[in-house]
Protein backbone atom coordinates (compact mmCIF):
# COMPACT_ATOMS: atom_id res chain seq x y z
CA UNK A 1 0.00 0.00 0.00
CA UNK A 2 1.05 3.80 -0.76
CA UNK A 3 1.16 5.87 2.09
CA UNK A 4 2.20 9.53 2.85
CA UNK A 5 5.07 9.57 5.86
CA UNK A 6 5.91 11.79 8.14
CA UNK A 7 9.19 12.27 9.72
CA UNK A 8 8.52 14.19 13.27
CA UNK A 9 10.99 16.69 14.05
CA UNK A 10 12.04 15.26 16.90
CA UNK A 11 12.81 12.05 15.74
CA UNK A 12 14.97 12.60 12.76
CA UNK A 13 18.11 10.66 11.67
CA UNK A 14 21.83 12.11 12.51
CA UNK A 15 22.76 13.32 9.13
CA UNK A 16 26.50 14.00 7.52
CA UNK A 17 29.30 15.38 9.68
CA UNK A 18 30.71 18.68 8.74
CA UNK A 19 32.55 20.39 11.44
CA UNK A 20 29.94 23.43 12.53
CA UNK A 21 26.97 21.86 10.85
CA UNK A 22 24.54 19.34 12.71
CA UNK A 23 22.38 17.88 10.07
CA UNK A 24 19.19 15.93 10.60
CA UNK A 25 18.07 13.81 7.52
CA UNK A 26 14.41 13.71 7.58
CA UNK A 27 14.35 10.84 4.15
CA UNK A 28 16.88 9.53 1.98
CA UNK A 29 15.95 7.53 -1.39
CA UNK A 30 18.50 7.01 -4.40
CA UNK A 31 18.75 10.24 -5.40
CA UNK A 32 17.35 12.61 -3.06
CA UNK A 33 18.11 13.73 1.00
CA UNK A 34 15.82 15.75 2.69
CA UNK A 35 17.69 16.71 5.96
CA UNK A 36 18.15 19.73 8.22
CA UNK A 37 21.08 21.57 9.06
CA UNK A 38 21.71 23.88 12.14
CA UNK A 39 24.20 26.04 12.29
CA UNK A 40 24.92 28.02 15.80
CA UNK A 41 25.58 31.51 16.48
CA UNK A 42 29.21 32.58 15.45
CA UNK A 43 29.79 29.55 13.20
CA UNK A 44 32.18 29.14 10.55
CA UNK A 45 31.73 25.21 8.93
CA UNK A 46 34.83 23.41 7.82
CA UNK A 47 34.69 23.23 3.88
CA UNK A 48 32.60 20.54 2.39
CA UNK A 49 30.96 20.15 -1.30
CA UNK A 50 28.18 18.01 -2.27
CA UNK A 51 29.23 15.80 -4.61
CA UNK A 52 27.55 15.10 -7.53
CA UNK A 53 24.70 16.71 -6.10
CA UNK A 54 22.92 20.00 -6.26
CA UNK A 55 21.41 21.19 -2.96
CA UNK A 56 18.13 23.28 -2.63
CA UNK A 57 17.56 25.33 0.35
CA UNK A 58 15.42 27.39 2.30
CA UNK A 59 16.69 29.26 5.40
CA UNK A 60 13.72 28.74 8.02
CA UNK A 61 15.73 30.58 11.01
CA UNK A 62 18.68 33.26 11.23
CA UNK A 63 21.32 34.07 8.35
CA UNK A 64 23.14 32.21 6.38
CA UNK A 65 26.82 33.10 4.43
CA UNK A 66 28.17 30.78 2.02
CA UNK A 67 31.68 31.05 1.32
CA UNK A 68 33.13 29.62 -1.92
CA UNK A 69 35.48 29.93 -4.73
CA UNK A 70 39.56 30.69 -5.33
CA UNK A 71 40.52 30.94 -1.53
CA UNK A 72 37.17 31.22 -0.80
CA UNK A 73 36.90 35.36 -1.75
CA UNK A 74 33.64 35.08 -3.16
CA UNK A 75 29.91 34.80 -0.59
CA UNK A 76 26.49 34.97 -0.96
CA UNK A 77 23.82 35.15 1.88
CA UNK A 78 20.84 34.06 2.49
CA UNK A 79 18.33 35.17 5.50
CA UNK A 80 15.42 33.71 6.94
CA UNK A 81 12.70 33.44 4.22
CA UNK A 82 15.05 32.81 1.24
CA UNK A 83 15.53 30.18 -1.05
CA UNK A 84 19.47 29.28 -2.19
CA UNK A 85 20.66 26.79 -4.64
CA UNK A 86 24.17 25.18 -5.15
CA UNK A 87 25.53 23.30 -8.09
CA UNK A 88 27.05 20.07 -8.00
CA UNK A 89 30.99 20.54 -6.97
CA UNK A 90 30.88 23.70 -5.35
CA UNK A 91 33.47 23.86 -2.86
CA UNK A 92 31.93 26.15 -0.14
CA UNK A 93 31.43 26.90 3.91
CA UNK A 94 28.44 27.79 6.13
CA UNK A 95 28.76 30.77 8.19
CA UNK A 96 26.29 32.02 10.41
CA UNK A 97 27.11 35.79 10.85
CA UNK A 98 24.83 36.56 13.89
CA UNK A 99 26.48 36.33 17.08
CA UNK A 100 22.84 35.30 19.08
CA UNK A 101 20.70 33.37 16.56
CA UNK A 102 21.28 30.14 15.27
CA UNK A 103 20.59 29.48 11.20
CA UNK A 104 18.26 26.68 10.95
CA UNK A 105 18.16 25.21 7.19
CA UNK A 106 16.19 23.18 4.83
CA UNK A 107 17.96 21.34 2.74
CA UNK A 108 16.97 19.12 -0.59
CA UNK A 109 20.19 17.21 -2.20
CA UNK A 110 19.64 15.84 -5.41
CA UNK A 111 21.67 13.72 -7.22
CA UNK A 112 23.47 10.74 -6.95
CA UNK A 113 27.18 9.69 -4.63
CA UNK A 114 27.79 10.95 -1.27
CA UNK A 115 25.85 13.59 0.09
CA UNK A 116 28.78 15.48 2.06
CA UNK A 117 32.33 15.55 0.87
CA UNK A 118 34.96 17.62 3.72
CA UNK A 119 37.84 18.90 2.42
CA UNK A 120 40.53 21.11 3.90
CA UNK A 121 40.53 24.30 1.57
CA UNK A 122 38.08 26.01 -1.05
CA UNK A 123 40.60 25.04 -3.58
CA UNK A 124 40.25 21.30 -3.19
Amino acid sequence: MRQIEVAPGGALKAGDFTHGVVRARAFEDEDVVVSQSRVAPGVVSGWHYHGARRLYAYVVTGRLRLEYGPGGAEAVEATAGDFFRIPRDVVHRDVNPDREREAVIVNILVGGGPAVVNVSSPND
